[in-house]
């Protein structure tokens, strides 16, 4: 005979596991919730704590602009190559053929990767918002026309786009090279907007202010944008990862970042020829952009985790126990025995 649980006892643990949840957050604010769970995913806190400290190293170790930071070499000054530019005291991460130091050089590509991700997402965000809302609100024409032309843009090859685009803008300013990867990357979340727009355009409280005379565009970005923020949150994370990626192939194969502008894609294609006799020119460029990267997949899979409510936090068996003795009926105050068997 097998042991199965018997479906009485599967629904009183769905219960209990129910009732344990809204307990724990019974009086918290969306906001606190969604915080709550993901606080909750430890690989999520553990990448976010790396990337901010991938962050605060590039910033403070180099300086931005006018402001020199804590580190003595600059990435392209120059000097005397000392052991061959293996990895010593002096340069933890080793010398190139010109004496360069790599530790600033990747310090200095992180902080353009960076500015890259961030101008992408901004701008694919922007974008997929606004082409996603206005097709899934007005449906009709206008949805017909916005994801003809999203469709368009999907179906061109996007390290082909991408490679135009960056020979245009030059590959000089990151900032500009990463509006024009934005203009890319924006259609897929444009279409899972357009899927929650037209979802939200049908619930009580979208008719609720139509009737009170609200615009549509107080409709689009008061009521119904607040609701589809989960999806847009977690989606946009994980276009970050994306867009490093594209960045770095792009930079790569020499249509991305150009000199004397520093990236880590364009490091690992200088350096591809000395993998072999100098390992560490290729090892630490690659180890960042695989840090990086792997950091916002799972700061997006907590963000997925806490935004979504049919992910549910398994109570342990200490809480489920605990539950269980609360829910179980207390002998009757009056002390009636229960009847003796056969008792009339």
């Amino acid at each position: 005979m097998s042991n199965q649980t018997p479906p009485n006892d599967s629904a009183s643990s769905a219960t209990v596991e129910n009732q344990i949840e809204l307990k724990e957050v019974e009086g918290l604010s969306q906001g606190q919730i969604v915080r709550r769970r993901f606080f909750r995913h430890k690989g999520a806190v553990v990448a976010l704590v790396v990337l901010v400290a991938i962050v605060l190293l590039a910033i403070t170790s180099i300086g931005v602009g006018s402001w020199t930071g804590w580190w003595k070499f600059t990435p392209n000054e120059t000097g005397t190559v000392i052991d061959g530019g293996a990895p010593n005291a002096t340069h933890p991460f080793g010398q190139d053929e010109a004496g360069r130091d790599i530790f600033a050089r990747v310090m200095r590509g992180t902080q353009t990767s960076l500015v890259i991700m961030t101008t992408v997402g901004l701008i694919a965000l922007a974008m997929g918002i606004v082409v996603g809302a206005l097709s899934g609100y007005f449906r009709g024409r206008t949805d017909s026309f916005l994801m003809r032309f999203t469709d368009l843009i999907i179906t061109m090859p996007v390290i082909v786009i991408g490679a135009v685009l960056g020979l245009l803008s030059g590959g000089d300013n990151a900032i500009v090279f990463g509006a024009f990867l934005g203009l890319v990357l924006w259609p897929p979340l444009a279409r899972l907007v357009r899927g929650e727009f037209l979802s939200l355009r049908e619930r009580e409280f979208v008719d609720a202010a139509r009737v009170a005379g609200a615009s549509s565009g107080r409709i689009i970005f008061k009521h119904m944008l607040p609701n589809a923020v989960g999806v847009i949150i977690v989606n946009t994370t994980l276009l970050l990862s994306s867009a490093i990626l594209l960045e770095t192939s792009l930079s790569y194969l020499g249509v991305g970042i150009q000199r004397p502008a520093v990236s880590l894609g364009l490091m690992i294609s200088d350096y591809q020829e000395a993998f072999a006799s100098r390992p560490w020119l290729f090892w630490w460029p690659g180890a960042f952009i695989v840090g990086i990267a792997l950091c916002v997949n799972f700061i997006g899979d907590g963000l997925r985790d806490a935004f979504d409510p049919r992910q549910k936090n398994i109570p342990s068996e200490r809480k489920m126990a605990r539950a269980k003795r609360i829910e179980r009926p207390k002998p009757s105050a009056t002390g009636d025995a229960l009847p003796e068997p056969g008792a009339s």
